[in-house]
């Protein structure tokens, strides 16, 4: 007996290796999602957001790569420790990366709109785009904070919300943000999309490898490239060269203060708590996927490192979050250990400290990965159904709705601006007598992402029974609009923006009637015959 426990004691000590032959198959498929995420950012950054090449490459993607390196090379060193603690040799860390959602978030509903109030103010473009970076650095910043002081609540946070509440509003951002946006991008490209889309489906859903072990997202990618290129969707212009060189990552302070003291900042918080809480919620329920798999991880310091790699994004420069990855079971039944991770780290480093993936994302048109992002937005919708109780599935449902409806409020918009139309109450009763009643638009758009768990949640507690519970979720409705939180909002020439501080009474007492309607309830109805 004392031979079996001396070999317990000393088993744990020896761990597994940083590399082996299993990490270098998972490394395509993090490496993969990663380069997706990157490709987008500068696609995003520059055709939507009007940011230049300095400012991309020399800035922000230096920046992206230090959170990077935050978070994969901690949960490499987390991996191991737990390898020598339990002996086991079969430890996966978590898998890490660009918070997608929020990258989108961030993008379309924090700096775009940004962009085009700091524009209607007269700035010029070059100057209006450092204004939407400076506020996207903050929202970083604060989102990072949530994700490290939610490290101590996320549990809390949680049982107070229902899961069709979190869920469902997230599915609404990536039906509207990410897959109709790049669904719409297949079919103006169909050979490409729907060529990349059929590999995605395939593999994916199908749930079937090619042979040789060969990743399906790495087969489109591939595949796409050579399209885009057959077909003269790629630009065959190759890039300058005057960004390719070392872009050491420098702190931002200054440009953080400047985006502190901005004057729409807290429109913005309405995306910002939101997303953070977000966050740290879905690297819980991760970390979750992990300990069902078989690897324990402590949850306070994984959320908080999480955390941590987005605070150091926003100090050296990149507006985009970072996330604990869904998808750690299937890294792990790949063989991937803890190296993959510190691959994963410093692939990206070189390729971000280099400018190197300027010319990557020459050689590979976003065309060529939408469909893995479109995979992500209907695997997430499809996650808010799947993963809650089927008699919440109307809940659902109505958490879906504000994000949609926030979405085609975004094209609306869009094409309005397109179309050289000026936002004025005049625009807005035109529309209105043709029968778009656009202002609830807008009035929808100003913190939907709280309109859809407000709504969603209080649906929940009806299908309850829980009345006064459903009535609760109401009076918090009401009490964002009272401050302006949701649903105010003012016309600029090109844009409506939220007007945080000035109440949207309408919409307040609509949340009142609501919750007196639940709340009496109770002593007004019966339950229908057969229940």
């Amino acid at each position: 007996m004392s031979d079996r426990g001396s070999a317990r004691e000393t088993a744990p000590h020896r761990g597994m290796p940083w590399l082996v032959r299993g990490d270098i198959d998972g490394l395509f498929g993090l490496a993969i999602d990663n380069l997706i995420q990157l490709l987008v950012i500068v696609a995003l950054c520059r055709a939507v957001l009007g940011f230049p090449d300095e400012l991309i490459i020399g800035t922000i993607l230096p920046g992206a790569a230090v959170s990077l390196v935050v978070g994969n090379v901690f949960y490499a060193w987390q991996a191991i420790r737990l390898s020598q603690k339990t002996g086991r040799t079969d430890i996966c860390a978590l898998p890490y990366g660009i918070n997608t959602v929020s990258l989108f978030a961030f993008v379309f509903l924090i700096m775009l709109p940004a962009s085009l109030a700091a524009k209607a103010r007269g700035l010029d473009d070059t100057e209006a785009a450092y204004v939407a970076w400076q506020i996207g650095l903050v929202a970083c910043l604060g989102s990072g904070i949530i994700e490290l002081a939610g490290a101590a609540i996320a549990e809390r946070i949680r049982r107070a919300t229902p899961r069709a509440a979190l869920l469902s509003t997230l599915a609404g951002i990536a039906l509207g943000f990410i897959s109709f946006s790049f669904l719409f991008r297949t079919y103006a490209s169909p050979i490409v999309g729907l060529a990349t889309l059929g590999i995605i489906l395939l593999t994916y859903f199908g749930r079937v490898r090619f042979k040789g072990g060969l990743p399906g997202g790495l087969v489109a990618v591939a595949i796409g490239i050579t399209l885009s290129w057959v077909t003269g969707i790629a630009d065959p212009t190759p890039p300058s060269l005057a960004n390719v060189g070392l872009h050491l990552p420098i702190p931002v302070i200054g440009d953080l203060l400047a985006g502190l003291q901005g004057d729409q900042l807290l429109t913005y918080a309405t995306v910002i708590i939101p997303m953070g809480i977000f966050s740290v919620l879905g690297s819980l329920q991760n970390i979750e996927s992990a300990e069902a798999a078989g690897d324990s991880y402590a949850t306070a310091p994984s959320l908080a490192v999480n955390g941590i790699g987005t605070i150091a994004a926003a100090i050296f420069g990149s507006c985009f979050p970072t996330t604990i990855y869904i998808g750690h079971p299937g890294w792990k039944a790949l063989g991937a250990r803890a190296g993959y991770s510190i691959l994963n780290a410093a692939l990206f480093t070189v390729l971000c400290l280099t400018g190197s993936l300027a010319i990557l994302a020459w050689l590979i048109p976003i065309e060529a990965g939408m469909a893995i992002v479109l995979w992500i937005g209907i695997v997430m919708a499809a996650q808010a159904f799947e993963v809650t109780p089927r008699n919440h599935a109307p809940a659902v449902v109505m958490g879906l709705l504000p994000g949609l409806g926030a979405w085609g409020v975004l094209m609306a918009k869009d094409g309005l601006r397109a179309g050289g139309a000026i936002f004025s109450p005049e625009l807005v009763a035109k529309m209105e007598a043709a029968g778009t009643y656009i202002s609830g638009g807008f009035a929808l758009e100003q913190g939907f992402i709280f309109t859809a768990m407000i709504l969603s949640a209080a649906t929940v507690y009806l299908i309850e029974r829980r009345f006064t519970t459903a009535a609760l979720w109401c009076v918090v409705g009401a009490a964002l609009s009272a401050v302006g939180l949701i649903h105010s909002y003012t016309l600029l020439p090109t844009d409506s923006v939220g007007a945080f501080g000035d109440p949207a009474w309408r919409w307040c007492l609509g949340y009142l009637a609501m919750a007196a309607t639940f709340f009496f309830a109770q002593w007004v109805i019966v339950p229908e015959s057969g229940e």
